[in-house]
């Protein structure tokens, strides 16, 4: 048994501590649901929040955030896929475009649904991922302009996705200068101008960011309240939206070193030894109801501080509880803290229960 449980209250207050802060500095911006698997139960906490824009980078998620509530301005955050152009137009208000030939799909398909699709031009700003490298940008802009149906929401870029590249003042001053750069030129307004994720919100707390620049999708500090720079949970947020809990399927003193000729496990890891451990030494250790179907060691973190993860199979996670001043026993349930990629292993696995407190 292994279930994933959503703090509605903590949710919540992380919701309202952003917004008031983009309340307050004039910035329009959007909930980045990917991390939710399209899991209908949180989409619906998401709504009931009161957010009016949401992105996701699966299209199949967007057609169920339309269902819910089709006044949800939805927006596809990653660049079309040929084969998913008539389903992106239907279901997503916005895209994310670096390409040409895509945005003329979209154009022809817009045009077959009697739609206008809004699109934001996505800038290469160092990361390496997605973009329109900046010296090929006006010309690019040009032809878009003139395509049916198309209306450019605004330009963007996303830092730190790939490379690891941090949204700096340097960086959005540069992107603030695109936009300025393309409305002279064109003599129009570009209403978006989309400075990133959640790395970005330091600069936004502090007031670094250059006042062009007006939107960002906000994810993973919705949900786990924390400052990309420095690792650390923002003051006044939660770092446990979400909870793993996990049960106890056995518990038994064994060796710590495996006898028998050693190869590779299920995982293609070999056990090695070295020179420090005690070769006759045992450990008090438990098995979980969870292994790496369902998730990835190096994302979960156990409340007991005492608890050491050993390792994990397909179905089974192995830990040791020899040092842990709590008394277990078969049938607890453990509880972990998740970091975002674990967050995102948990809640696309069929297999984990997904509830709200």
């Amino acid at each position: 048994m292994a279930f994933i449980k959503l703090y509605r209250k903590k949710l919540e207050e992380n919701y309202t501590f952003l917004n008031n802060i983009f309340i307050s500095k004039n910035i329009k911006w959007g909930v980045v649901s990917k991390l939710l698997c399209g899991n209908k139960i949180y989409l619906k906490e998401i709504i009931a929040l009161g957010v009016t824009e949401i992105h996701d980078s699966r299209v199949s998620n967007l057609r169920k955030i339309k269902a819910l509530d089709p006044n949800i301005q939805t927006v596809y955050i990653k660049p079309p896929a040929k084969r998913s152009i008539a389903s992106i137009v239907k279901y997503a208000d916005v895209s994310f475009n670096t390409e040409i030939y895509t945005i003329q799909l979209l154009s022809r398909e817009a045009e077959k649904q009697n739609k206008i699709h809004k699109i934001i031009i996505m800038i290469e700003m160092g990361d390496l991922r997605e973009g329109v490298m900046g010296e090929d940008l006006i010309e690019f802009y040009g032809q878009v302009l003139s395509l049916p149906n198309i209306e450019i929401r605004g330009i963007g870029t996303n830092l730190n996705c790939l490379s690891g590249v941090m949204p700096t003042q340097d960086k959005l001053i540069q992107l603030s200068l695109y936009k300025q750069l393309i409305e002279a030129k064109f003599n129009i307004s570009i209403p978006w101008v989309s400075g990133g994720t959640s790395v970005a919100l330091p600069l936004i707390i502090k007031n670094a960011r250059p006042m062009e620049v007006n939107h960002f999708r906000i994810g993973e500090a919705l949900f786990f309240g924390k400052d990309l720079f420095t690792g650390e949970t923002i003051e006044g947020m939660h770092n446990d939206v979400f909870k793993l809990y996990t049960e106890i399927i056995e518990i038994t003193e064994k060796p710590d070193i495996p006898t028998g000729e050693l190869g590779e496990n299920v995982a293609g890891n070999t056990f090695s030894m070295n020179d420090t451990e005690d070769f006759g030494g045992t450990s008090l250790r438990a098995i979980l109801d969870i292994g790496l179907l369902d998730m990835q060691p190096q994302y979960l973190e156990s409340d007991d501080a005492e608890i050491s993860i050993v390792d994990a199979s397909s179905d089974m996670l192995v830990i040791d509880i020899s040092k842990s001043k709590k008394e277990y026993n078969v049938g607890d349930l453990i509880s972990f803290n998740i970091k975002y990629m674990g967050a995102l292993y948990l809640l696309n696995s069929d297999y984990i229960e997904k509830t709200i407190e």
